[in-house]
C-alpha cells in the first residue's frame, strides 16, 4: 500500500501545508488503526480515501495525529492532487462524501478549486483570557466552527506569539474549544487581501500552516468587510506561509490552491 506527502497551497515544497495521503481502500480499517498511522506520520492530517463504484467518486475521512476532525481543507486539496497527478483519475472534478457533506475539487489551471460549505460567524464578546492567550487584544472576535479574532494589522498577526496551553482552553457556545483564527487585512501593497494565522491545540495541531476549513468562516466574513466576494488569503505560519484564494458564494465557499508532491512510501504494514 502507497502513501504520499503533499504540500497543499503551494506552488512550490517546502510551503503550504503537509498532508499524507494514503493509496484509496476497499474498506475501512478500524478508526484505531488509521488514528494510529496519523500519529506515526506525524503531520497536521493523514487523509483515508475510500474506494466506490464511480471512478471520480470517494469516500474521506481526516485524522490529526490525535483525532478524527469533521472537515480539512488541505488534505481534501492534498487528496485530489493525489489522484489526478499520481494515479492519472481521467475527470475534470471529483466528489468526496465526508462527515462534512460532498466536497467536490475540480482543477483550476496550475492548481485546483474546492467547493467547500460556507460558516458564516457571528460577533461575540471576546472570551475571557483571550486576549492574554494570544498576546494581543483583538478588534473583534467572531465564532462558529472556529473562534476568529480580527487584530489591527499584519504586522501584529505575523509577530503572534500566543500562549499555546492557554489557547487550548479557549472557546465558546458555537466553537470547539482550542481552535482559535487571527486574522487582519493585509498591509497596503501586499499582493493578498487578508494575512491570517490558525492555532488548532484542541486538535492536536500547535499552529496549522494552512488551513481551508478556515475560510469557510473568515472568506464570509472579510467579503462582507471589504465589499468583494473573491478574496487572496496569506495564511503567515512561520518559515513557510501559503496562499489560498476564495469566492463567498452565499452558502458554499470557492477554495482554491496549488499542491506538489515531496514524497511517496510504501507502507509496510496492513490496514
Amino acid at each position: 500500500m502507497r502513501q504520499w506527502t503533499v504540500d497543499a497551497f503551494a506552488a512550490e515544497p517546502f510551503r503550504g501545508n503537509p498532508a499524507c495521503v494514503v493509496e484509496p481502500l476497499d474498506a475501512w480499517p478500524a478508526p484505531a488503526r488509521m488514528q494510529a498511522l496519523a500519529a506515526e506520520n506525524n503531520q497536521a492530517e493523514t487523509a483515508f480515501l475510500l474506494k466506490g463504484s464511480d471512478p471520480a467518486r470517494f469516500s474521506l475521512r481526516w485524522f490529526t495525529p490525535t483525532v478524527e476532525v469533521p472537515l480539512c481543507g488541505h488534505a481534501t486539496l492534498a487528496s485530489a492532487h493525489v489522484l489526478f497527478e499520481e494515479l492519472d483519475v481521467e475527470t475534470d472534478s471529483v466528489t468526496f462524501e465526508t462527515r462534512s457533506g460532498p466536497l467536490v475539487v475540480g482543477r483550476a489551471g496550475a492548481g485546483y478549486a474546492m467547493d467547500f460549505p460556507a460558516d458564516p460567524p457571528r460577533q461575540v464578546e471576546v472570551p475571557p483570557g483571550l486576549a492574554a492567550a494570544l498576546g494581543a487584544e483583538p478588534l473583534e472576535v467572531w465564532a462558529a466552527q472556529y473562534l476568529v479574532a480580527v487584530l489591527r494589522s499584519e504586522e501584529a498577526v505575523r509577530t503572534l506569539a500566543p500562549d499555546i496551553a492557554a489557547l487550548a482552553r479557549m472557546g465558546s457556545a458555537a466553537s470547539r474549544p482550542g481552535n482559535v483564527g487571527v486574522a487582519a487585512l493585509a498591509a497596503a501593497g501586499s499582493a493578498y487581501d487578508v494575512v491570517s494565522r490558525f492555532f488548532a491545540p484542541g486538535s492536536g495541531i500547535p499552529e496549522d500552516p494552512a488551513t481551508g476549513s478556515y475560510c469557510c468562516l473568515v472568506a464570509p466574513l472579510f467579503a462582507a468587510k471589504i465589499g468583494r466576494a473573491r478574496l487572496a488569503f496569506h495564511q503567515a505560519y512561520p518559515g513557510r506561509g501559503a496562499d489560498l484564494l476564495c469566492e463567498d458564494r452565499g452558502a458554499r465557499v470557492l477554495i482554491g490552491g496549488a499542491a506538489v508532491t515531496v514524497a511517496a512510501a510504501k507502507l509496510r504494514i496492513a490496514l
